[in-house]
C-alpha cells in the first residue's frame, strides 16, 4: 500500500484520541470502517505503531517516530495547500510578470512603460550578464520575457525552441573621461585608441572577439580589458583608468561623454525573448510593443544617439 496524507491524519486521531471508538468519531467515520485502517497503515511502515490495551492504544516506539514526523509534515501540507489557494486568488486579482535582462537602460524603461500601461500588474526583475543563463530560465519557465542581445548578426542566445525578436540595432560607442584629448570630437576613430585600456561589462556571446576583430583592423590590439559591472567600468572612465564600450542608449553620466566610433565598427542587437508555449500571442506582441516603445523613448534622452542614428553615424 502505498503511503497517503489520510493514513497520517488517521494514526493522529488514534493518537490524539487514545482509542479507536473516539478516533472514529472524530473523524466522522463508523468504528468498522477505521478498525481496519491501522493494520494496512502499519504494513506499510513494516512494523506495529500502536500497543492495544484493556483501556485503549498507546504507540510503540516506531508509532512515536511516524507521529513526531507528522507533526511537521501535516501543518506543513496544510500550510502549503492554504499559500496555494491564497496565490491562486491573488493571481486572478492581480497579473505576474517576471522580466530577465542584461545590463543597460532598456530595462528600466520597459518596467516604467509597463507601471503605466499596466498598473495591476506585478513586475519582478532578474539581471544577469549571461545572456546564456536567461535563455535557459526562459526555456525553464523561470522567466516570461527577457531582454537580452547578440553582437551584429550573431544568432540569439538559447535553444532554438525560444522566440526571438528584434528591438533595435544600435551601434557600440566609446566612453571617454570628460578631460580626454577626444572628447569633443564628432566621432572617434578605433586606431586613435590604441594605447588606451579598455573597459566592458561581461558577457557570454560573442562581443569580445567581435571587438578583437575590429581592433584588429584597425591596427592594433587592445592592451588590456576590465570586465566588470557598469557602474565600476562608468567609474574607470571617470578616473582616467580605462575607455569604456557601451551601447549607444548608455545614459548621460556626469564625468563621461559618450563618442560613435567612426565607421560603426560594432553593432549590438537589442531582443525580446520568450517561450511561445508559456505565452499567448497577444501578450507576447503587447510587451514588444512596449519594449519598442520604451527603447525609443531611451534614445531620445541621449542626445549622442540621436545624432548618431540607429546603426551608425
Amino acid at each position: 500500500m502505498e503511503l497517503e496524507l489520510r493514513h497520517l491524519r488517521i494514526l493522529r486521531a488514534i493518537a490524539d484520541a487514545g482509542s479507536l471508538t473516539r478516533a472514529a468519531t472524530a473523524l466522522g467515520l463508523a468504528q468498522p470502517a477505521l478498525s481496519a485502517q491501522p493494520r494496512r497503515i502499519e504494513r506499510a511502515f513494516g512494523g506495529a505503531l500502536f500497543e492495544r490495551g484493556r483501556y485503549g492504544v498507546r504507540a510503540t516506539a516506531l508509532g512515536e517516530l511516524v507521529l513526531e514526523r507528522s507533526r511537521v509534515v501535516l501543518p506543513a501540507v496544510n500550510e502549503l495547500q492554504r499559500e496555494a489557494t491564497r496565490f491562486a486568488r491573488t493571481r486572478q486579482e492581480t497579473e505576474r510578470l517576471r522580466l530577465g535582462a542584461t545590463h543597460g537602460p532598456l530595462l528600466g524603461a520597459l518596467v516604467d512603460r509597463l507601471a503605466d500601461a499596466a498598473p495591476d500588474t506585478t513586475v519582478t526583475t532578474h539581471v544577469s550578464w549571461s545572456e546564456r543563463e536567461l535563455a535557459e530560465l526562459l526555456s525553464e519557465g523561470r522567466l516570461d520575457f527577457a531582454l537580452t542581445g547578440a553582437c551584429g548578426s550573431a544568432p540569439p542566445p538559447g535553444a532554438p525552441h525560444l522566440a526571438w525578436r528584434d528591438i533595435a540595432v544600435d551601434p557600440i560607442f566609446v566612453m571617454l573621461p570628460d578631460s580626454h584629448p577626444l572628447a569633443h570630437a564628432p566621432e572617434v576613430e578605433l586606431a586613435a585608441l590604441a594605447e588606451e585600456k579598455w573597459a566592458c561589462v561581461p558577457g557570454d556571446g560573442c562581443f569580445g572577439d567581435c571587438f578583437t576583430i575590429a581592433c584588429a583592423r584597425a591596427g592594433f590590439s587592445p592592451r588590456r580589458m576590465y570586465e566588470t559591472d557598469t557602474a565600476s567600468c562608468a567609474h574607470l572612465v571617470q578616473v582616467g583608468r580605462a575607455v569604456g564600450l557601451c551601447r549607444a542608449t548608455f545614459p548621460p553620466t556626469p564625468g563621461l561623454t559618450t563618442r560613435p566610433l567612426a565607421g560603426t565598427p560594432l553593432h549590438w542587437r537589442h531582443l525580446l525573448g520568450w517561450h511561445p508555449a508559456n505565452q499567448r500571442p497577444d501578450t507576447a506582441a503587447t510587451m514588444l510593443a512596449q519594449a519598442l516603445r520604451a527603447h525609443a523613448r531611451t534614445a531620445a534622452h541621449c542626445d549622442t544617439y540621436r545624432l548618431a542614428g540607429p546603426g551608425g553615424p
